[in-house]
């Protein structure tokens, strides 16, 4: 018997509600990477008063999650590519309803870090499975965008509602239950992935043998970056930070030489300077930095600078989670309307604008504040979606999953560096702890000057990473006019030659 080629596959649904099964599925994956964090950070003071955590250690129980799913996306990229995405983010839904259950018998702070290791783990073999496949499971570029938009919207009510649902479990029942409550998540995901998408198809899946030791170097690499930031950022001895980036930067040289010479690279680098590829990754970059950044920076000032308390603080930023909500339902007509790239382009400029106006005008008052919040909130939703889709287009058929661990990736790293950026230059420009400082006027006034200064580094970096999308994007396009335009004058040479 001969293998189907993909075009005697059945084609994929016509409409969304075709798919309300899968899509419930894989947008659970996503409710639970949003919700997980958020919901935790409300916790954490109870957890250090029930489990006696001191302050070193108690970051960890949320720093360990993030290094672990930023550190192992890329390398189980790889494994779903190879051996099956809807059965990589099987197993990981199981590991996660499993460690989630475990949290139950934690007695110290260890276990609780152990934990949250293993969780990381199974997020990092079911997030970037989620966007490869809510992207392979329909045929058009609309439907696509639409579903990759369904999925994120899951993912942001998590994160909107997560502190909320937090406080209100925390007054009635023990902190266990925020973790325990991933396994039933899990488990509705199971069944929607299971029961709604197919197994992948044997000409889908790349073949070739796991690249180990590329594997071990990308890892490290990627640690190092989400970790070094922060130990410069928390002032720690010379040696120690920078030994971190100088091993940092040499898994990243020895991960470049690895995978230019291994006959079966973890990733293969020129896939990275695609056109579509590399301006999906800038734009997706941009938007994690512009994001971290400006939470960060507006909750200085609305708390610091202003003096506003957290729970007037948590309603000044509520205008950015309720662009995030609303405008889901736009992205789709959006993209249809003015295409992929455009789309991109006008909703990064949106962002970078949204940090020029918190640089520039945060210091008059909360209205210039509110736009900030708005105009970033607005470009992030879009390039959400499309960002994911450009990467997966540019990209052949049996490198999806790779792609959206691509995806994932640079935004935990842009997200890192932004918190890095501006904490850097609040260390170097006010003098002291913010939290415990004596706020005179001349203190709040060079803590104005740090807030305006981090700003302009924030949107700095996020402009240089928007024009680089830009730019690889015009020669995506460039590119394929010319390929159109070589294909119409062959086939009309062969049809003279004919004639």
């Amino acid at each position: 018997m001969t293998r189907p080629s993909p075009s005697d596959r059945p084609p994929g649904p016509g409409r969304l509600r075709d798919a309300w099964v899968a899509l419930a599925g894989l947008s659970a994956v996503f409710l639970f990477e949003m919700l997980d964090n958020s919901v935790l950070n409300v916790a954490l003071p109870t957890i250090a008063r029930d489990l006696d955590v001191p302050t070193t250690a108690l970051q960890w129980v949320s720093g360990v999650y993030s290094v672990t799913f930023g550190g192992l996306m890329l390398l189980f990229g790889s494994m779903a590519d190879r051996f099956g995405r809807r059965r990589c983010m099987l197993v990981g839904l199981v590991l996660l309803a499993v460690v989630s259950v475990l949290t139950v018998f934690v007695t110290d702070v260890d276990q609780l870090i152990a934990i949250r290791a293993a969780m990381g783990i199974a997020a990092a073999m079911t997030t970037p499975g989620s966007m490869a496949l809510a992207f392979r499971l329909f045929d058009t570029e609309d439907l696509r965008v639409r579903a990759l938009t369904v999925i994120s919207t899951a993912g942001l009510v998590g994160l909107a509602v997560g502190p909320t649902i937090g406080g209100f479990v925390l007054a009635v029942a023990p902190w266990q239950v925020l973790v325990v409550a991933n396994a039933p998540i899990a488990a509705v995901a199971f069944v929607g992935i299971r029961a709604g998408i197919a197994r992948d198809h044997v000409d889908d899946l790349h073949r070739a043998p796991v690249d180990v030791v590329g594997a071990a170097l990308g890892t490290a690499t990627i640690t190092g970056v989400l970790l070094t930031p922060t130990l410069f950022v928390d002032a720690l001895p010379a040696w120690s930070t920078w030994g971190a980036a100088a091993l940092t930067a040499l898994a990243a040289v020895g991960f470049v030489m690895r995978e230019r010479t291994a006959r079966h690279p973890l990733l293969e680098l020129r896939t990275l300077a695609r056109p579509r590829v590399a301006s999906g990754l800038a734009y997706k970059a941009a938007a994690g930095l512009a994001v971290a950044g400006l939470s960060y920076l507006v909750t200085l000032q609305l708390q610091f600078a202003w003096g506003w308390p957290p729970a007037l603080a948590a309603v000044g930023t509520l205008p950015q989670v309720v662009v995030l909500l609303a405008s889901g339902r736009f992205v789709g007509p959006l993209v249809r309307r003015i295409g992929l790239d455009r789309a991109a382009w006008w909703s990064s400029g949106a962002i970078v604008a949204g940090l020029a106006v918190f640089t520039m005008c945060s210091r008059i008052g909360y209205p210039f504040v509110l736009v900030a919040l708005v105009l970033v909130a607005a470009g992030m939703r879009v390039i959400g979606a499309v960002a994911g889709t450009a990467v997966l287009q540019g990209l052949p058929a049996d490198r999806t999953s790779t792609g959206a661990a691509l995806v994932d990736t640079a935004s935990e790293i842009a997200t890192a560096v932004g918190i890095a950026a501006t904490g850097t230059v609040l260390a170097a420009v006010v003098g002291g702890s913010i939290a415990t400082t004596d706020w005179t006027q001349s203190h709040l006034d060079s803590f104005a000057t740090a807030l305006t200064a981090a700003g302009a580094v924030v949107t700095a970096l996020a402009a240089m990473l928007v024009v680089v999308g830009a730019t690889r994007a015009r020669v995506g396009t460039s590119t394929s006019t010319h390929a159109g335009t070589s294909t119409t004058t062959a086939s009309t040479t062969q049809e003279s030659s004919r004639v």
